[in-house]
């Protein structure tokens, strides 16, 4: 569900999504009927290769344990990518985890050149075929492919495709915040570890814990007014001039690798909702309906699992619903 912030005390805050919708539940529903009715494309229009997906940077051996990062990167790719309505999923990860990725699924095109010299230039061959770009699940944080992956955003950036930011490469980002400020076409995806060590890097001094939607406004104005969804008990989307509370009930259980099937969904759902225009989201930045449709789906996706597996819910079993979860909250 998405309502506007409200500060502390009741009152509304000055221009917020609230005093503009007036009420949340009207603003959940316009969200919803923007996303269902105009965001969504319809298959009969699309041809094969038409929406292919490129998660970038998301597999590696290096700075981590093997099997820990491929499956970080694979739920993120094969799970997000393909189940959410891609049509092709690439993946560019270091040679020594091809193999493995590999043996994850045949719909997988893995290519193992991250680790390479030429990294940068392999994957800009398959730039104009690109239609969005996620970076971070499994990164980790080895010198070379951070170097890597530093080259490849600047060429994606340069080719105007949008790029969803989520784990390590938050940590890219908080090293070198220029990378990213000012492209509108970016969306972080924070937790509030993270979003605490993106508003050190950013302001040089420690975060008001007190008030998470001042200071994720202020957060998103500071880098240029791009989209940062803040993952917590409820979700905060803001692109700095307004901020939207993602409050649909999800569960108790955070499953490890929640956060990749957010990230790898709003790879799909960024792409399409900035081919509906903000012309055809009421005016909403398509970012940020993309970023509470992603939202939406993974609480839900999270809240059905549990209803089925209780405290055992594993992101497995959440991926396992997406498709229903989908049906259910945008085509019905």
């Amino acid at each position: 569900m998405a309502t506007a912030r409200r500060p502390r005390g009741g009152r509304r805050e000055p221009g917020s999504p609230l005093s503009r919708h007036g009420c949340a539940l009207c603003g959940h529903r316009r969200l919803r009927a923007s996303f269902t009715k105009s965001v969504l494309p319809a298959p009969s229009t699309r041809t094969k290769g038409h929406g292919e997906f490129f998660p970038a940077g998301e597999e590696h051996c290096a700075c981590s344990d093997l099997e820990e990062t491929q499956g970080a990167g694979r739920k993120n790719r094969n799970s997000r990518g393909l189940s959410r309505g891609a049509d092709l999923t690439h993946v560019f990860c270091a040679r020594e985890a091809a193999p493995v990725i590999k043996s994850y699924s045949p719909e997988l095109i893995v290519h193992p050149v991250l680790d390479s010299s030429g990294a940068v230039e392999e994957v800009e061959k398959w730039l104009p075929r690109l239609h969005a770009l996620v970076v971070g699940p499994g990164l980790g944080r080895d010198s070379l492919l951070l170097n890597n992956v530093r080259g490849i955003l600047e060429a994606t950036k340069a080719r105007d495709i949008p790029v969803v930011i989520d784990a390590d490469g938050l940590w890219l980002v908080a090293q070198q915040p220029a990378l990213i400020r000012g492209y509108q076409k970016a969306v972080l995806t924070p937790n509030r570890v993270e979003f605490s060590r993106l508003w050190e890097a950013v302001f040089s001094s420690p975060m008001d814990a007190t008030n998470q939607s001042d200071s994720i406004l202020k957060l998103s104005q500071a880098l240029g007014n791009i989209t940062v969804v803040q993952k917590g008990e409820q979700d905060l989307i803001s692109n700095g001039q307004q901020v939207l509370v993602c409050s649909q009930e999800g569960s108790g259980r955070r499953c490890g690798g929640q956060g990749d099937l957010l990230s790898g969904s709003l790879g799909v759902l960024v792409h399409w909702a900035l081919l509906a225009g903000p012309e055809k989201t009421n005016g909403s930045s398509p970012l940020l309906v993309a970023a509470w449709g992603a939202c939406t789906l993974t609480r839900e996706c999270n809240h059905q699992a549990f209803q089925k597996y209780g405290r055992s819910t594993t992101t497995t079993d959440m991926i396992a619903e997406v498709g229903t979860t989908f049906s259910k909250l945008f085509t019905t």
